[in-house]
């Protein structure tokens, strides 16, 4: 029983990686996308973004 336990986990393992890189590889892509839009709308508006905190 344990055998198939270990042999589940070895095959999930990398799976469970690969997921964790995408999901960090959205994440960068989300931020830098937000980054850009909220740079974009402050210019817009004409606001100053760096005297402003954003978090």
């Amino acid at each position: 029983m344990t055998e198939n336990t270990h042999r589940d986990t070895t095959r999930r393992n990398p799976l469970l990686e690969a997921a964790h890189r995408e999901m960090m590889k959205f994440e960068r892509q989300e931020n830098e996308f937000r980054k850009k839009d909220r740079e974009e709308r402050a210019a817009e508006l004409q606001l100053p973004l760096n005297d402003i905190n954003i978090h």
